[in-house]
């Protein structure tokens, strides 16, 4: 039986009823941005800090604290906080820029996701706020006085939350219908004295009249009707608008304009700037906020005195509707109502799973869903500047960064990394991202998807941008793979798949394809090079930029994405030529190129082994020197491991319904195999499955054993990102140079790309995840023919379905309570987290601890961590 949050995504889809306009949209961080940034060097942290975006108006989006706007980011709605002691008022998320971190940018704030669904129907946030002087300074001097091999200094490192003297604000939105949002703001003395708060639920619009000229200014307009005071919203793009509250202390209007004296040092053509709440609550004067009735930022202002573990609530209502009593009875019930509804969804997903996992997955899930964020980027105007603007962008900025990416014209809700820390996309994690959204809501992840094959996004050459701090960088095409993934989800679930998706991701994706071959293959021999590829500091030194010796770098993981990217082709077009035989042909082509991937990576010729090191029994990268000489970088990480991930079968029902595909296998067995020592086609017989693999199945078995090895990729807590041998360091030593590579278990201590993220040791939610689908891959075609000791030396054998479900359960174990009541990632604060008011909350990390599994990096990546779900949803 249907859900009514099911029915809600069916109105929507079928464009019956637009419940998608109003959503948890607004950023968390929009200062420090490459969008915000225009100045000549391309110093985003700088050019617009945190301390700018109180008083400075932003160009291409806005941020706030547990907010909605509309799907464009006209109207947006947050909440501001105020305990009496802090020098400002808290509207925005706290945390340091990339240079104040010692280990990059970082939010220092107590902040959760409780519960969202996928038409935003309701949703439940929760921000602790202490009731003390909030310490900024202590932040920013500790951090900048810790390094590279210290831990980051956390909010709960300061003792500020130490004797429960804190408000847990919980924020809650329930659809009335698709244009009437319920508000309520629920507030909770967690301390046992008394406490005073000062509440400010904001509503503002977007400036764009700053920037560029428009028909017509917005204004949101103090309004008297049938005994309600409300405030009018009328918006040119989205309409009218109305914003009930209950009766506050006072109505504060300003204007959301940047306060030009404070950060130019050039005089105010009026009062009435963007941070003007700040001054008048602060100082308590409040002359100038409440003399204007009118502006395009607007505060109802609660002045709370709140009992020793008592609570208050503070109730709104945002809606095209012109009500006469806006929280009758109905209000509550409406609230209870789509809570349910929320809770009958997930439990349709969910089902009988033990309360922690269920718990676990839901809280992921609802963490991804509020971090779709409205993202709009247009390199060309942001290039030339607006015109509005006094002082124009300086010439240097045609030849930084992102400058040939004209046709980049972005502006549409994107599921984000984390709303916070990477408030911007990334390529190649978007496609994990649609993995975890398709549980909730096939639709949307398809769309996820299809957003980068669109000419507002990828390149005219065919080349997907990146990410906003470099578009030119490449991170590893797996977007093939998603969609492969994607089709079967859906398939599993309503038993048909959506061809039409494949074909409109194949042809495009075509394109990419084509980009990658003729860009990143420098020597045309089948081995890719790449640099970066998402995988950061993993290697020896930068490996898009840092290369010595004008050396060519044939990597490993390039060629095993690229090879990867063969099999998605191949995998699409199979299917599609089910249905259309025309793309038979297709899938021939990237049949033979993948054949041609795989002898170039393993050089089974006579008397030469490629990158394989047959007594090492690993794949490593090879420096090309300029004069044909070659050195191979010999460190063990998961760069060399990719290539046993890379597996596709076949299955012989489809081969014998695509007679001419089947011809051509049997045609490489045989032209092929006497040019091989092992041969690519493996143990493939007639009229049975087909197994693709990147690697011969001896290799596989020496790389299985590894994976599996405790002493080098296996944690308690799943796989490692770098060996663990490499406790001691590796050296190589390069034109009189020496680089090395240590086993970092958790933090960096490199400044390799910011130094945020580490891929020497740490644990990957998202590769994990790929290894285990490869596993399910050789599980198809295997099956229990083929065993491995789990862990490697422990006399434990287990099949492959059996390994599959231990490295679940180790990774599951990340988030899972331990007998003594605490998780892993809580592992430096696990007494915090012990307390009854945190012991629910999860945090989805970026990444994990090695050997303990502790969160590391970004507190809120529940973008590619949110695949635990799916981990939880298979277990």
């Amino acid at each position: 039986m249907k859900t009514k949050e099911e029915d809600r995504l069916e109105a929507h889809y079928s464009k019956k009823k637009d419940w998608l306009n109003w959503g948890s949209y607004l950023s968390e961080r929009q200062w420090g941005t490459v969008r915000e940034d225009y100045s000549p060097n391309g110093d985003a942290w700088h050019y617009f800090t945190h301390e700018h975006a109180r008083s400075r108006a932003y160009r291409w989006g806005e941020d706030g604290i547990a907010g909605i706007s509309d799907r464009y980011c006209n109207i947006c709605f947050g909440i501001a906080l105020w305990n009496g002691k802090d020098p400002v008022i808290k509207e925005r998320m706290f945390g340091l820029s990339g240079p104040e971190g010692n280990h990059g940018e970082d939010v220092k704030e107590l902040y959760y996701y409780l519960e969202n669904t996928p038409t935003h129907s309701y949703m439940k946030h929760l921000y602790k706020y202490p009731q003390n002087e909030f310490p900024y300074n202590q932040l920013v001097e500790e951090n900048n006085a810790r390094g590279k091999r210290d831990l980051e200094y956390e909010i709960l490192d300061t003792g500020i939350f130490d004797t429960n003297e804190y408000f847990d604000v919980f924020t809650e939105y329930a659809k009335a219908d698709n244009e009437d949002i319920l508000i309520k703001i629920t507030i909770e003395n967690r301390s046992d004295k008394k406490a005073q708060l000062h509440v400010l639920p904001t509503l503002w619009i977007r400036n764009l009249w700053s920037f560029k000229d428009v028909s017509e200014k917005p204004i949101l307009k103090k309004q008297i009707e049938n005994g309600n005071t409300f405030v009018s919203i009328n918006h040119i793009n989205v309409g009218h608008y109305n914003l009930y509250f209950e009766a506050a202390n006072k109505l504060l209007f300003t204007e959301n304009e940047t306060n030009t004296e404070k950060i130019f040092a050039r005089k105010n053509n009026h009062p009435y700037k963007k941070d003007l709440f700040h001054e008048a609550v602060v100082s308590n004067n409040y002359t100038v906020a409440t003399a204007k009735q009118e502006g395009t930022k607007c505060s109802p202002l609660y002045l709370l005195d709140i009992e020793a573990g008592g609570s208050e609530i503070v109730k709104l209502r945002l809606t095209k509707g012109n009500l006469e009593t806006p929280f009758n009875d109905d209000f509550d019930i409406i609230f209870n109502q789509r809570k349910q509804e929320s809770t009958d969804f997930y439990n349709q997903i969910i089902k009988s799973k033990p309360a922690d996992l269920a718990a676990i997955e839901k809280q992921a899930l609802s963490n991804l869903l509020w971090s779709k964020q409205y993202y709009n980027y247009d390199v060309e105007r942001w290039l030339k500047g607006d015109s509005k603007e006094t002082d124009k962008p300086s010439a240097e900025r045609f030849k930084g960064r992102n400058n040939a990416w004209k046709t980049l014209k972005n502006e549409d809700i994107i599921s984000m990394p984390d709303v916070w820390e990477y408030p911007w996309y990334a390529a190649w994690d978007s496609s994990f991202h649609a993995l975890s959204l398709a549980l909730v809501d096939i639709n949307y992840a398809k769309e996820q998807l299809l957003l980068f094959t669109k000419e507002r996004y990828m390149a005219p050459n065919g080349q997907i941008p990146a990410y906003e701090w470099n578009f030119n960088d490449v991170n590893p095409p797996v977007q093939g793979w998603a969609t492969n993934e994607l089709y079967k989800i859906e398939k599993a679930k309503t038993g048909k798949g959506d061809i039409n998706f494949l074909k409109r991701m194949f042809n495009k994706l075509a394109i990419n394809f084509t980009w990658w071959v003729n860009r990143l293959d420098v020597n045309n021999n089948n081995v890719f090079e790449g640099g970066f590829l998402g995988l950061d500091n993993i290697g020896v030194f930068d490996r898009s930029y840092g290369i010595p010796g004008d050396g060519i770098l044939e990597q490993v993981d390039g060629t095993s994405w690229m090879a990867l990217y063969c099999l998605d082709m191949l995998e699409m077009s199979l299917e599609i030529a089910l249905v259309d035989d025309a793309f038979e042909d297709m899938a021939i082509k990237y049949f033979s190129h993948f054949i041609y991937i795989t002898e170039a990576l393993n050089q089974i010729t006579q008397g030469s082994s490629g990158n394989w090191d047959e007594q090492e029994g690993f794949f490593y990268d090879k420096l090309i020197f300029p004069n044909g000489e070659s050195t191979p970088i010999k460190v063990r990480s998961i760069a060399g491991l990719l290539s046993m991930a890379i597996v596709f079968c076949v299955k012989r029902e489809t081969l014998e319904k695509l007679p001419k595909f089947t011809e051509s296998v049997r045609w490489y067995r045989k032209h092929r195999k006497e040019n091989l020592k092992y041969p690519v086609i493996q143990d493939y017989v007639d009229g049975g499955d087909l197994l693709l693999s990147l690697v011969p199945k001896d290799r596989m078995s020496v790389l299985t054993k590894t994976l599996l090895d405790e002493a080098e990729f296996l944690s308690d807590y799943g796989i490692r990102s770098l060996s663990k041998i490499h406790k001691d360091t590796y050296n190589i030593l390069i034109d009189n140079v020496n680089y090395s590579i240590d086993y970092e278990p958790a933090e960096s201590v490199t400044d390799l790309f910011g130094g945020n993220s580490n891929w020497r040791g740490p644990i990957w939610m998202p590769l994990n995840y790929l290894f285990i689908k490869s596993l399910k891959e050789y599980n198809l075609y295997y099956k229990d023919t083929i065993r491995f000791e789990c862990p490697s030396g422990s006399g434990n054998v287990k099949a492959l379905d059996q390994i599959i479900t231990e490295l679940s359960k180790r990774l599951i174990k990340i988030f899972n309570k331990d007998s003594n009541g605490n998780r892993p990632i809580n592992a430096l604060h696990s007494e915090a987290y012990k307390d009854p008011n945190f012991e629910q909350l999860i945090l989805f990390y970026e990444y994990f601890h090695g050997d303990t599994g502790r969160g590391v990096g970004a507190s809120h990546q529940t973008g590619w961590t949110a695949l635990i779900a799916n981990l939880i949803d298979d277990f």
